[in-house]
């Protein structure tokens, strides 16, 4: 009886991995080897990963850990047409930001913003989102000009200096089970960064056919780096545009600093808006700060999918 109930187990687990385990189809693996990138496929999404590595960033002289904020990436996903839409957040130094959006624009893609996440930073850093539309072959072979810029720019005195550096960040010593206690999810642990990824799964937003989930950037979140005592804090919120006067409330008065507020999608509805905030301060004091903010979500109106 044993034995059978075993077998039995066996079973049911292997008819549910599918919808765990998902493998990545054939024009992923080729886009990732055309862009020389790594990625992953999960949610019916290719993520693929173009972190600022090459930088040393320092926040108010604090170095900064690229997990913390410096991870650039672009995201693909079939839309209902059998084509791909392709979403992204390319991080770039003051002087790549004009090469690079002409790049984008001349080889028939979109950029949809273009905004700061910080203050005090050094190099000055700038998040460019872009976006396009057709098989993911065309998408890659588009947007690799503008990738191929990005830590080629001429001349760029900070950002080689700022490379050069020897600064680099502390080793975080988070208790990160307290934070996960005070923001009620679990993170993840990136080198001295951890960081906390809530989806909008509340909100159903269609982009030409294609469901845009937290893969694709409608998300919140929040990257903690440094100690219990004296950490620092950086993410992004997601919102309806009834939410966020009550988001920016709730993070003014917990301390927290706003640095931007701006769209990543332009024709879309609902209407998604998004800030980026930064605090520095004890770990649990931030984590209840961030907290204050996710608790606003939800809770000022409806949301429906855009066509």
């Amino acid at each position: 009886m044993r034995i059978r109930l075993i077998g039995i187990a066996v079973v049911l687990l292997s008819s549910i991995a599918p919808a765990f385990a998902q493998e990545m189809p054939a024009a992923y693996t080729e886009v990732l080897t055309f862009l020389g990138k790594q990625g992953d496929f999960k949610d019916n999404v290719l993520k693929v990963n173009i972190p600022r590595s090459d930088l040393r960033v320092t926040i108010r002289q604090r170095p900064a850990p690229t997990p913390f904020g410096f991870g650039g990436w672009v995201a693909f996903t079939r839309a209902a047409d059998g084509m791909d839409v392709m979403m992204g957040d390319l991080v770039l130094t003051e002087d790549e930001v004009s090469p690079v959006m002409s790049a984008v624009l001349d080889h028939g893609l979109q950029v949809t913003a273009l905004h700061n996440h910080f203050f005090w930073d050094e190099p000055r850093m700038f998040y460019m989102h872009v976006h396009g539309h057709g098989t993911a072959a065309e998408l890659a072979t588009k947007l690799k000009p503008a990738l191929d810029l990005i830590g080629k720019a001429s001349a760029a005195p900070a950002a080689a200096s700022a490379a050069a550096s020897p600064a680099t960040p502390a080793p975080s010593t988070l208790d990160t089970a307290k934070l996960t206690g005070i923001v009620g999810a679990q993170g993840e642990q990136n080198g001295a960064v951890y960081k906390f990824t809530l989806p909008r799964a509340d909100l159903k937003v269609v982009e030409m056919g294609a469901t845009i989930n937290a893969r694709m950037g409608l998300n919140t979140w929040a990257a903690f780096t440094g100690t219990n005592e004296n950490a620092a804090v950086a993410g992004d919120v997601a919102m309806l545009e009834s939410e966020v006067t009550p988001v920016l409330k709730a993070l003014r008065q917990n301390g927290l600093d706003v640095v931007a507020i701006h769209h990543h999608m332009i024709g879309g509805r609902p209407v998604i808006i998004f800030l980026h905030y930064w605090g520095t301060g004890p770990a649990e004091k931030l984590a209840t700060g961030f907290k204050a903010a996710v608790n606003e979500l939800g809770k000022h109106g409806a949301a429906t999918a855009s066509p």
